[in-house]
């Protein structure tokens, strides 16, 4: 298992080794510290829980701070977890960085996509909108029938409609690393990936790679 956790930076581009320009997410990962392990007798799953992130320790309450100590890791921000096939392999308090990965590696990427607010339908779900001539007047982003009156008789779940846009958990799938700096612990991910700057990314093996 290979996963990591990281800041979002901003993009750039890179050239590969036959001057093509690569479009890249440049991800500040780790360093990141090993929290706590997880096994099945006693947790009932195998997994690593991993910290990110430098804040002062009066940031966090008794419990945090007590449960860091205890695993010998500084004071981190984010926790997160990674479900792993054998615990015993790492250990409590030890650092892992974006020397794990290596360019070509295929990884998914998740993260937090910007918050957009309110919005209808033709921004939330691309809808093309009402007609623009014939005597229409003041329905051109609307959603148009959103269901049959007798039969039946109700609006089904799920249809699109307007509503909040955004700010949800989004991964996105077999994307390549395309620059790994281990001096400064940065990763370059070919493409886009979900959320602002600053925002927390999670990067870890791709499921379908």
């Amino acid at each position: 298992m290979k996963g990591i956790l990281g800041k979002k930076v901003g993009m750039t581009q890179v050239f590969d080794e036959n001057g093509t320009v690569i479009p890249v997410t440049i991800i500040e990962a780790g360093p990141c510290y090993i929290t706590q392990k997880k096994t099945v007798e006693k947790d009932g799953y195998n997994a690593i829980q991993v910290g990110f992130g430098d804040v002062p320790a009066k940031r966090l309450t008794k419990p945090v701070n007590g449960h860091l100590k205890r695993a010998g890791a500084p004071s981190v921000k984010y926790l997160r977890e990674f479900h792993v096939d054998n615990p015993e392999a790492f250990e409590e308090g030890q650092q892992i960085d974006v020397s794990v990965f290596r360019v070509g590696d295929k990884v998914d990427v998740t993260g937090t996509s910007k918050g957009k607010g309110f919005a209808g339908v033709v921004k939330r779900h691309h809808f093309r909108g009402g007609p623009k001539t014939h005597g229409q007047s003041d329905r051109w982003r609307a959603s148009g029938s959103v269901g049959a009156g007798s039969t039946p008789g109700r609006v089904f779940k799920g249809l699109r409609m307007a509503g909040r846009m955004g700010n949800q958990r989004v991964t996105v799938q077999n994307v390549r690393v395309a620059l790994v700096d281990p001096e400064k612990n940065l990763l370059g991910i070919k493409g886009a990936v979900p959320g602002g700057k600053n925002g927390l990314v999670i990067i870890r093996d791709a499921v379908k790679g």
